[in-house]
C-alpha cells in the first residue's frame, strides 16, 4: 500500500511523496527483486503503472499554465 509522506523533512523537491511511492513500488517489485531486472526496464513494461502516472501528473501540474491563481 503506498505511503505518502508529507512530513518527510529530508526532501523539499515537489512531489517528494509520489517519488518516493514509486520508488519504494520498482525496488519492491518483483521485476526487481525476483527478476532482476533494473527499475528503469519495469517502469517500462508497466509495472507501478498508477504512481508513474501519479507522479507525471503531479510534475504536469508544478508547470501548467491552464491553472490561473
Amino acid at each position: 500500500m503506498p505511503k505518502y509522506y508529507e512530513d518527510k523533512e529530508d526532501d523539499y523537491r515537489a512531489c517528494a511523496g509520489v517519488r518516493e511511492d514509486l520508488k519504494t513500488c520498482l525496488l519492491q517489485h518483483d521485476c526487481v527483486t525476483k527478476e532482476g531486472k533494473k527499475p528503469s526496464q519495469c517502469l517500462k513494461e508497466g509495472h507501478c503503472k498508477g504512481l508513474q502516472v501519479s507522479f507525471f501528473e503531479c510534475k504536469r501540474s508544478m508547470v501548467s499554465t491552464r491553472i490561473v491563481f
